[in-house]
């Protein structure tokens, strides 16, 4: 089959494309981000992180962009096939985005490593570079798991919460500053209605899910699933009984952590202790 000839040469990928698209209306009017912001009433920030592909933004300020540019429905369009395009992931891991964007709650274990749903672009860049990501690959992954978080933002996020295990606060980034910034998000995140933070102390001992990361979601009719991670793997469980093992283990462990209130004092005092980045 002859290759399909690119006529704008800009990217085929729906999230990258809606990024370009922004960057492209907001620099053809003269329009500055600060701007923008001003005159549409948001944080101008917002729509920096927008052009950059860390989020897609809400269909509310997509439709206040279509209305500003005067391209009414165009970018509402674009924002829905990034919203819905799952082929930014790998794979091996596409089933399970596409059932987590169904999920009407998740509850979420974190052995060693910060759930995506609550990583910044800092943390995210040197956990997949690590993993051995390198170059434009790096950069679609750090996209594609920033666009995760909005699952969790706005008046309908379903309900998440997320157990961490003292080891994974104790494990910081290389860059003292990306740390601290993802420390403060994470005390940020946790004063989320929707959210429900708990930090499992490693004087707990050992317990069922001590190896093991997790991820649980119910999905729309009661169906329950889940799915499991490590290094190197992960793998989707769907069968009622691996599933029940697996919750009530989490039952187990939960019992053990800190209360919400006490493990987001855990995460500000961890904020507080983290060196501040070396001047200049």
């Amino acid at each position: 089959m002859p290759q399909r000839r690119v006529v704008t040469g800009r990217s085929q990928e729906p999230r990258r494309r809606f990024a370009e698209e922004l960057r492209t209306l907001r620099t053809g009017s003269g329009t500055s981000l600060r701007q923008l912001g001003e005159r549409l009433g948001w944080d101008w920030s917002l729509f920096g992180k927008m052009e950059k592909g860390e989020t897609l933004g809400s269909p509310e300020v997509v439709q206040a962009l279509d209305q500003h540019y005067g391209t009414p429905g165009l970018l509402l369009a674009l924002w829905e096939l990034a919203a819905g395009d799952h082929t930014q992931f790998r794979e091996r891991y596409r089933r399970y985005m596409a059932l987590e964007a169904e999920a009407v709650s998740l509850w979420h274990f974190a052995v060693s490593v910060l759930p995506g749903l609550l990583q910044t672009p800092g943390y995210a860049r040197e956990v997949l570079a690590a993993g051995g990501l390198r170059g434009r690959e790096l950069d679609q992954q750090v996209e594609a798991r920033m666009g995760r978080r909005e699952l969790l933002e706005g008046e309908d996020a379903p309900p998440f919460r997320t157990i961490l295990s003292e080891a994974v606060l104790r494990t910081p980034l290389r860059n003292v500053g990306e740390w601290r910034g993802q420390l403060s998000h994470l005390a940020e995140v946790a004063e989320r209605s929707s959210v429900t933070m708990q930090v499992l102390p490693l004087a707990a001992g050992m317990h069922g899910l001590d190896s093991t990361a997790v991820m649980f979601l119910r999905l729309p009719g009661g169906l329950t699933v889940a799915y499991t991670e490590n290094a190197h793997r992960g793998e989707l469980v769907e069968e009622d009984g691996p599933v029940e093992r697996l919750q009530r283990a989490y039952d187990a462990m939960r019992d053990l952590a800190m209360s919400p209130a006490e493990s987001r004092t855990f995460v500000l005092a961890t904020l507080e202790e983290a060196p501040c980045e070396a001047s200049t």
